[in-house]
């Protein structure tokens, strides 16, 4: 039996001669860990939908923090629980606010860290959505002045990039020329430029305590359907100054993302969302996958569709994978 000349077998007959020609290499150098900070001390609140996740006052969120740094993962996101909500997310850009309070007490631990913060209004808001409501209606450009407040309120604390999530129509330009005004010019943008309107978000909103009252977010968020408007969006941030891209959800998305990555030149960023996430470990917890295996595949795709750094969940269950380097 004739066979070509080439034969692809040769160069997988061996876990070390298919490490050498690997062509997408994960790193914990890729991974940012989101965390969800509450009030109180020693509290570490189960997130139900999300096995393994928590709730976590800023004590507890450090030391998480901490044993993500000591795995080689260099950043988190931070998102914040507050003690009261009001229509306006004061909160959000108070002094004392959850997230001002844990990006302060994360640099304080470990200054090398980079911390990232997420700038948005429906984790402060009575009414949950990410914007000023009038009658009923998400005003855009009331609510970028609120945005700014909230990206110099969290840069002056330590934080060391700021990552709008919004979705509202030239955030990034307020955020930039805010940032700037307040000698705060070398602070990072890392923008949700292509944030869908996603189901995947469910149990983030759990964690978050982020739901909407009323309606849905489809008048912001982009509409599943479309991939030519991501370019636009993206290109537009771009344009309006922003230093890092992001699509979001990761999976249902990745031909945004590997679509993004041939058209923009920034580092671009993908996030592995809630549902994803829950997803996984669902399975895996009736038995129907090798939910470590999954893990370290999904990983894998996204950033084999192009994203230099991915924001999960599973970070510090994978950066223990790769440590010892059994996948």
């Amino acid at each position: 039996m004739l066979f070509p000349d080439y034969r692809p077998r040769r160069l997988r007959q061996n876990a070390a001669f298919r490490r050498m020609v690997r062509e997408t290499v994960l790193s914990a150098d890729d991974l940012i860990l989101p965390l969800f900070a509450i009030g109180g001390s020693n509290v570490q609140n189960p997130i139900p939908s999300m096995p393994g996740q928590y709730q976590l006052s800023v004590d507890n969120l450090v030391k998480t923090a901490k044993e993500a740094f000591d795995l080689g993962i260099p950043a988190v996101m931070l998102f914040g629980l507050p003690d009261k909500k009001d229509a306006f997310g004061t909160r959000a850009h108070a002094r004392d606010g959850i997230v001002q309070k844990a990006v302060k007490a994360v640099k304080n631990k470990l200054p090398e860290m980079v911390v990232i913060t997420d700038v948005c209004l429906c984790q402060y808001t009575d009414h949950g959505h990410c914007g000023i409501v009038t009658n009923g209606i998400i005003e855009n450009d009331a609510t970028l002045d609120l945005l700014a407040k909230i990206a110099i309120s969290h840069a002056k604390a330590g934080a060391d990039m700021v990552a709008p999530s919004d979705m509202m129509d030239g955030r990034i330009t307020a955020i930039r020329e805010a940032l700037d005004e307040s000698q705060l010019e070398n602070t990072p943008i890392m923008s949700y430029a292509a944030k869908y309107c996603s189901a995947y978000y469910g149990p983030f909103r759990e964690a978050a305590h982020s739901a909407p009252q009323f309606g849905d977010r489809r008048t912001y968020q982009m509409d599943p359907a479309n991939s030519r408007e991501a370019i636009r969006e993206a290109t537009m941030d771009v344009e309006e100054g922003a230093d890092i891209i992001m699509v979001k959800p990761a999976l249902p998305y990745l031909d945004i993302l590997a679509r993004l990555r041939d058209e923009i030149d920034l580092p671009l960023a993908a996030y592995n969302v809630s549902g994803e996430y829950a997803m996984i470990k669902a399975a895996e917890k009736m038995g129907w996958i090798d939910g470590r295996k999954v893990m370290m595949e999904t990983l894998t795709s996204i950033k084999r569709a192009g994203a230099d750094m991915i924001l999960t969940y599973f970070a510090i269950e994978a950066a223990k994978v790769l440590k010892e380097r059994t996948f």
